[in-house]
């Protein structure tokens, strides 16, 4: 099930947080609960997605994204993503989530989050490629940064998301079906 009530409370938790540049970081902290885990008493792959949507979310709320989709009547998808799972999060773990927006092309926004344990290590990382959609398809992100504000200019691309997309440029689609 969504945690549909985590989400409000992290929109209510920080909503008189400071706006936040473009591609500033969002910093959140959340627990793992009982049902977030798996068999192994550990935060389940899955749900690891799920709870990422609770940092992004709030960033999109305090960089002004949310406003933007709510005037336009548009709406926010992931079109891909690549994760790195390194260390367990085990029950009642709290950690901390950093998100932020790293750069954009012609129709995505590529997004970055963490995980982080109280020792200061990386749990997990994960790279999203999202479009804000509309009537017609993928708004480009060129017109979604003029509606935020005037001032956002596109970083360079870091080098390993320029891998990573050019990687992922090579996989077939559709897949081959054999």
């Amino acid at each position: 099930m969504y945690p549909v009530v985590r989400l409000m409370w992290q929109m209510f938790k920080h909503r008189k947080d400071a706006p936040l540049g473009i591609t500033d970081t969002h910093v959140s902290r959340h627990m793992c609960l009982p049902w977030d885990i798996d068999l192994w008493m550990e935060l389940n792959n899955g749900r690891t997605l799920t709870l990422f949507d609770l940092g992004r979310i709030p960033l999109g709320q305090r960089v002004g994204l949310l406003d933007v989709l709510k005037r336009n009547k548009w709406g926010l998808t992931v079109a891909g993503s690549s994760v790195r799972y390194r260390r367990r999060i085990r029950m009642f773990e709290t950690i901390e989530m950093r998100s932020r927006a790293v750069w954009w092309d012609d129709k995505f926004t590529y997004i970055e989050q963490s995980m982080w344990k109280r020792s200061g290590e990386c749990a997990n990382h994960i790279l999203l490629r999202t479009a804000v959609t509309g009537a017609t398809g993928i708004v480009p992100p060129a017109q979604v940064m003029a509606e935020i504000g005037p001032q956002v200019s596109c970083p360079k691309a870091p080098a390993w998301v320029a891998a990573w997309i050019a990687a992922d440029a090579q996989r077939p689609w559709p897949p081959m079906q054999e």
